[in-house]
């Protein structure tokens, strides 16, 4: 009995020995991060994904953080972390256009992707993966390139003493090396050759050779990626017919041409007999000669002078035009200058304590008896990449209330805590309890306000980078942003901070109406 129950003690021995093992390399090993061997291949303007997945798979949703970065582990192409994506710590550049692809987090996969993918985003990139004290990583390469069409190849037709062929191709990227080869291999001379690069940065060459020798027979076009290894090929097969052939009216050229040079010979020797007559004829042509260079001489100093009289009225007309676009007075003779902008306000971009009218063209908060100063904003839904516009603000129950209102630059962000300035794509003034501000780079400036605001206009010369605000009550200027680099799409835009005021945008037909009404109002007062 003894000595059956001594296997069975050693078994138990040595599973419980190799379940410790495991357990051990468990817990010190926890994971492996892993990427794709090979490189990912995107094009210009296309998007990429960039994969990661942990061994053994596990779900990496809760995981501490996932990050993609590129050289420096601080200057993040992606980080997720706390579940949602992180901005503090992205670089600039990818902040628009990357996103956490999370469909496959379950099965231990995750992936960025990158949109509108530029040549500056080829290179090296590194999945960092972290839970506890514990991280492993792994190393991916994109690589930007793009493989073009099939090239085009036909003759054109004989040049320079030969036929010449033409090779087209479009949708390359980067830009692709052309050879032309013949029927042995060896490459050709190329006669000329032009790439033009479009909108998407792809590139489009059309290159061609004059071939000379009737022999040759077969020519191919060979388009090669350097980046890729890649290369498309097509050949061209020149008959020789279309070669240029020996004419037989070269040697009755010759003779003719022999002939016309005795000609001109015998022609010569008669006209030095006349020489000495014709020397009287060339002192008077001289003459007039001289007088003719008085004559364009006159006329040359006639149109140096109205050339600089032009120059001086087109350099008053475009002083004219600088002055009149910083004049900041009379809002209404900007208004000549100026279109009417029409919009609503857009109900999705509006912070949910805001209540938007039925109609869309008025703002104010749903509670005012809540004592918050918080970024409740809304924009317009109309935007302005070009031209001059302006539009009306009326404003009611102002007092005691907190606003902000002028233009800001498409995608700001109106999320995290903000401070509107230039800078960060805002041009805007408003009120607060001490009185009017404009909202600029170091901070508030100060506005001295002749008679209380109470529809403000809003006139946005894009080509000009100049934004102003007119106090349309009394017709006065309020504040100027002048110079302003706009890049993007402007957008009209209208915050509460606190109180019960409403901020109503006023459509031009309404402006109309409303003027109409107050002149035939002032006219009755007069009878």
């Amino acid at each position: 009995m003894e000595n059956c129950c001594k296997p069975s003690l050693l078994f138990s021995v040595s599973c419980l020995f190799v379940l410790t093992q495991l357990l051990s390399w468990v817990t010190t090993q926890q994971f492996l991060v892993f990427g794709p061997s090979d490189p990912i291949v995107a094009a210009p303007g296309r998007e990429a994904l960039l994969p990661c997945s942990v061994f053994p798979a596990m779900n990496v949703e809760n995981m501490e953080e996932l990050r993609w970065f590129r050289t420096r582990f601080s200057e993040a192409v992606l980080v997720y972390r706390d579940q949602e994506e992180q901005k503090e710590g992205q670089m600039p550049e990818y902040s628009w256009r990357t996103s956490l692809v999370k469909d496959q987090f379950h099965q231990g996969k995750a992936a960025v992707r990158i949109q509108h993918v530029q040549a500056s985003d080829s290179g090296i990139y590194i999945c960092h993966f972290k839970q506890g004290h514990v991280y492993e990583e792994a190393i991916l390469e994109l690589k930007v390139a793009a493989m073009g069409s099939v090239p085009e190849v036909h003759i054109k037709g004989p040049e320079d003493g030969g036929v010449c062929v033409v090779c087209m191709t479009s949708g390359w990227y980067p830009k692709p090396q052309v050879h032309w080869r013949d029927s042995r291999g060896e490459n050709l001379p190329v006669s000329s050759e032009t790439h033009h690069e479009d909108a998407k940065e792809l590139f489009s060459t059309e290159t061609s050779l004059v071939v000379r020798d009737s022999s040759v027979g077969n020519v191919t076009c060979s388009i090669f990626n350097p980046i890729l290894g890649q290369e498309k090929v097509m050949a061209m097969f020149i008959p020789e017919p279309f070669f240029p052939q020996a004419s037989p009216w070269k040697p009755a050229f010759l003779m003719t041409l022999t002939m016309m040079v005795l000609l001109v010979l015998g022609a010569c020797y008669l006209l030095r007999r006349e020489h000495s007559a014709r020397l009287e004829v060339q002192q008077e042509w001289g003459n007039l000669q001289h007088e003719k260079d008085e004559l364009l001489k006159t006329k040359e100093d006639a149109l140096r002078t109205t050339r600089a009289l032009r120059e001086e009225l087109d350099g008053r007309k475009a002083a004219y035009n600088a002055a009149w676009r910083k004049a900041q007075l009379y809002a209404d003779w900007r208004k000549e200058h100026f279109q009417a902008w029409t919009f609503t306000l857009d109900p999705a971009s509006a912070h949910p304590i805001l209540a938007i009218a039925q109609d869309r063209m008025s703002v104010t908060r749903k509670d005012t008896t809540m004592c918050l100063d918080d970024l409740f904003s809304v924009t317009g839904t109309g935007g302005i990449s070009s031209g001059r516009y302006y539009w009306e603000v009326k404003l009611t129950k102002r007092e005691g209330s907190k606003w902000i209102l002028g233009v800001c630059r498409e995608g700001v962000d109106r999320k995290d805590f903000y401070f509107e300035s230039p800078a960060k794509g805002f041009w805007t003034v408003g009120q607060s309890s001490s009185g009017y501000w404009a909202y600029i780079d170091s901070g508030r400036a100060s506005l001295s306000i002749r008679q209380a605001a109470q529809i403000v206009g809003v006139f946005v010369d894009y080509t000009e980078g100049d934004v102003s605000f007119y106090n349309m009550s009394d017709m006065s200027h309020i504040f100027s942003f002048h110079e302003a680099s706009f890049s993007g799409t402007l957008f009209p835009y209208f915050r509460i901070k606190s109180g019960n005021v409403s901020m109503v945008v006023r459509s031009m037909a309404c402006v109309s109406e409303e003027e109409e009404r107050e002149e035939g109002e002032e006219r009755k007062e007069k009878k």
